[in-house]
């Protein structure tokens, strides 16, 4: 059964023809990813779908059964509600119901016992169970932790939560919404990679359709199983996810190209075969007829051919350091950072060497852009030291591009910071990341995101800085631009440091990973795969030992027994972890199975299972704790 239909629709901006043309229909259950350079339309035509726009021909068709859900329709504006209260803003129908019931249930304690009263008792209860009303605290609670609050968090008011943490609410909330058909518009913005690892699970299991917006193109392949594109006002659908489409992409524009050049190729022959036909026609040749017939041909011909559609323009670019620094470039000790009595991180550790590709990784809030200000000197450490290396000159490219002067017009903002350039040269770097026209004229304010973005990334290319530190640089880019940045760092000669949650920038860049926590920054040799692979066997692996005391102090049978003794609690340690792991998982799986129960029975039989595991968890963690401290003790 279809949810959504699209019959040829088309929307214009301005003078500007978006898209036309457009049909296609969403099933349910249908996993689909939604793809085209910024600008291309995309975001409008979900604003056609959500009814907020009219288009300008066709029609969208949604069976009135189908539930739409999308991320504007939640906005959190009620800023006196605490995270937890407004995620159940979702489920107010419920909580009427709830409250009603309890009132209910009052009149029937004093004496009011009539049928009317057990009836309308009876039926609000049915419906309320029927509407999830037994697990939905459940399932917001669940889906909350799942985007990265913590029980801690819940209470805290909506006025104070930052832009990322407001994202992550909208979000909790949309998917709480039991929608059958999502409009996802960069669901992943905002998020760190664990919160976008925790949605790529909800997402595989959604049980509803979603159509996703996204420059994530890990993401993309990890969720999506459709792939619509958006291109120079043209709209194409294909089967599978991001590397799927971009397979069959490559293949089609090469058959289209292989199409038009052959096609091209016999027209030109025609043409020659017209030409020499008409220098025979002064003899009497019997086959001069066979002119028109050729020319007929031409014409048939030039009606089939179609040439490729141009790709859309992307940024042409590289980066080239001014001088070689030397081998070490950035060594950092102990680094430690807080603000008033809230710790960042302590015991920071970096050493990075000329010619590296380095990223920084970790949740939302645990201090990267923090640790890079104090690296490029705007904030000052609380302990620890870091040296830059010889000859080594910074180049910082930040996220929120507190370095673009708003009243500026993009010209001027490039122009004033190398003012040696001349016109010519800074509109032709300017024609290279797409500002052409009087687009060099618009001020930073009026740009977009991506806009910025580029501007900023324009005057980190001019720099000719050695050692660049880029936080989060993909993230207001479209794929393409992605592309273009990727190139350009794979070509650059100099170091980098780059914060980044995109997880295919990693893979493809990365020579090594730093994991940064409260306790210092774990150090990975490799991708963001090699970096996964890693943490699972960390999982996997037996808790090591300490070094053991002196054995030169203890006869033979007296270290036999102490050999043994530690054998047994490290076993002991071993398996209680193993099993918290396990019943860990058992919980998440079983707590994901409640929150899509509507039977009661069904339901009120799960959270009892839950229940009890949770009980059995606190007793492995507690036997875990104590055999972890004997060990302490064993070896002290």
């Amino acid at each position: 059964m279809y949810l959504l239909s699209v019959n040829n629709i088309a929307a214009s901006f301005a003078d500007r023809v978006l898209f036309s043309d457009v049909s296609f229909e969403v099933q349910g259950g249908e996993k689909i990813g939604f793809v085209g350079v910024n600008g291309s339309g995309k975001t409008t035509l979900f604003r056609v779908l959500k009814r907020e726009l009219t288009p300008d021909a066709g029609d969208v068709i949604i069976p009135g059964g189908t539930r739409l859900g999308y991320m504007e329709q939640f906005a959190c504006k009620d800023s006196d509600k605490t995270l937890y209260n407004e995620a159940l803003t979702v489920f107010s129908d419920l909580e009427e119901m709830e409250f009603q019931l309890e009132e209910l249930h009052d009149k029937i304690d004093f004496g009011d016992s009539s049928d009317e009263t057990i009836a309308r008792q009876t039926e609000l209860r049915e419906r309320f169970e029927r509407g999830g009303g037994l697990t939905y605290k459940s399932r917001t609670s669940s889906a909350l932790t799942g985007l990265g609050f913590t029980d801690g968090d819940f209470a805290l008011p909506v006025s104070v939560l930052s832009g990322g943490q407001r994202s992550k609410l909208q979000f909790a909330k949309l998917l709480l919404s039991n929608a059958d058909l999502l409009l996802l518009d960069e669901p992943t913005n905002h998020l760190d990679i664990s919160s976008v690892e925790w949605l790529e699970e909800f997402l595989a299991n959604y049980k509803g359709a979603y159509i996703v917006i996204s420059h994530d193109r890990y993401f993309l392949d990890k969720v999506t199983g459709r792939t619509l594109e958006l291109e120079n006002g043209r709209f194409r659908s294909y089967k599978g996810n991001y590397s799927a489409y971009i397979a069959q992409r490559e293949i089609e524009k090469m058959t289209e190209q292989r199409s038009f050049n052959e096609t091209t190729r016999e027209i030109h022959r025609l043409e020659e075969v017209v030409e020499q036909q008409r220098r025979w026609k002064h003899k009497k040749n019997k086959k001069t007829h066979t002119v028109d017939n050729t020319l007929k041909a031409i014409e048939r011909l030039e009606e089939t051919l179609a040439e490729p559609a141009k790709a859309p323009e992307s940024m042409r670019f590289s980066f080239k350091s001014a001088q070689d620094s030397g081998n070490d470039v950035l060594s950092a000790r102990n680094i430690a950072l807080a603000f008033g009595e809230k710790e960042l991180f302590h015991n920071v550790n970096v050493e990075i060497k000329k010619g590296e590709r380095v990223f920084l990784i970790g949740d939302n809030g645990c201090g990267k852009t923090s640790l890079f200000k104090v690296l490029t000197g705007q904030y000052q450490a609380d302990a620890g030291e870091f040296k830059l290396g010889a000859n080594v000159s910074v180049g910082y490219f930040d996220q929120a591009q507190r370095g673009l002067s708003e009243e500026k017009t993009a010209l001027d903002e490039v122009w004033d910071a190398y003012p040696k350039m001349t016109e010519t040269a800074v509109r032709t770097a300017l024609a290279a990341f797409l500002f052409k026209g009087d687009d060099i004229y618009k001020q930073i304010s009026e740009l977009s995101g991506g806009e910025r973005a580029r501007v900023a990334l324009l005057k980190l290319m001019l720099s000719g800085a050695n050692f660049l530190l880029l936080d989060e640089p993909t993230n207001h880019l479209d794929i393409m631009s992605c592309e273009a940045l990727e190139n350009a760092l794979l070509g650059y000669d100099g170091t980098l440091f780059v914060i980044s949650h995109d997880r295919y920038l990693i893979n493809k860049l990365a020579h090594r990973l730093y994991r940064l926590t409260g306790n210092g920054a774990e150090s990975y040799l490799g991708n963001y795969d090699y970096y996964l692979e890693k943490q699972q066997t960390t999982a996997e692996k037996p808790v090591s030992e300490k070094p053991k005391m002196s054995e030169q102090a203890l006869d033979y049978k007296q270290r036999k027994e102490r050999e043994s003794e530690r054998r047994k609690l490290n076993t002991k340690a071993n398996r209680a972890e193993t099993r918290v792991d396990e019943l860990d998982r058992e919980i998440t799986e079983k707590t994901r199975e409640l929150a899509e129960l509507t039977d009661y029975q069904k339901a009120m039989e799960l959270s009892e299972q839950i229940e009890a595991l949770r009980q059995e968890q606190e007793r492995a963690m507690e036997e875990w704790e104590t055999a972890s401290k004997a060990l302490e003790d064993f070896d002290d």
